[in-house]
């Protein structure tokens, strides 16, 4: 691990309204901090299981490409985006992934959604995407931007179910947009 790789700004404790629909799937949300980061490495290296599968790279090769590139992104979303937050999602005090977003004119951006596959499908994105909602009402925002893998099927029919539509795309990324109302 790089010990000079940066923490995450100071930030004020997130806003979870009484009737967030992260208390119906028993999730809480607190801001990550420094200690949190050998668990957002591993849960950087679990997203990106699947897809090096298939390189020929011996194990500790694989470790260090993927360690390089955990840092590059966590470098870049520390000193990219203007009053972030970085949010780590728990259960009973257990991290199982991080949501990370960001005010922009009048959209509210998720940057980052990213959980242990142990909890997928259970609901917790679902709730996050009510939770997210409700954060973007409180603030006057009129609509919700992410940007999702071409390749992550999964995560493009949960966005598309809650109301999510494209907005554009590249060959990587498609870009989408929830109007709010």
């Amino acid at each position: 691990m790089n010990l000079a790789l940066p923490g995450f700004p100071l930030s004020p404790p997130p806003v979870v309204a009484a009737t967030s629909p992260l208390h119906a799937c028993g999730v809480t949300l607190r801001c990550a901090e420094a200690a949190d980061l050998t668990f957002l490495r591993a849960l950087y290296h679990q997203s990106r299981h699947a897809e090096l599968a298939a390189v020929p790279w011996p194990p500790p090769s694989r470790q260090v490409f993927l360690d390089s590139q955990f840092e590059l992104q966590h470098r870049h979303y520390v000193s990219h985006y203007r009053q972030p937050e970085f949010l780590i999602v728990t259960r009973n005090d257990a991290a199982l992934g991080r949501l990370y977003l960001h005010t922009e004119n009048d959209a509210l951006c998720i940057v980052d959604i990213l959980l242990l596959d142990t909890v997928r499908g259970q609901g917790v994105g679902t709730a996050l995407l009510g939770h997210v909602q409700q954060l973007a009402h409180l603030r006057g925002c009129h609509r919700i931007q992410l940007s999702v893998l071409r390749d992550n099927t999964a995560a493009q029919r949960l966005y598309h179910r809650l109301g999510f539509i494209q907005s554009s795309a590249d060959d990587s990324r498609i870009s989408m947009c929830l109007p709010l109302s």
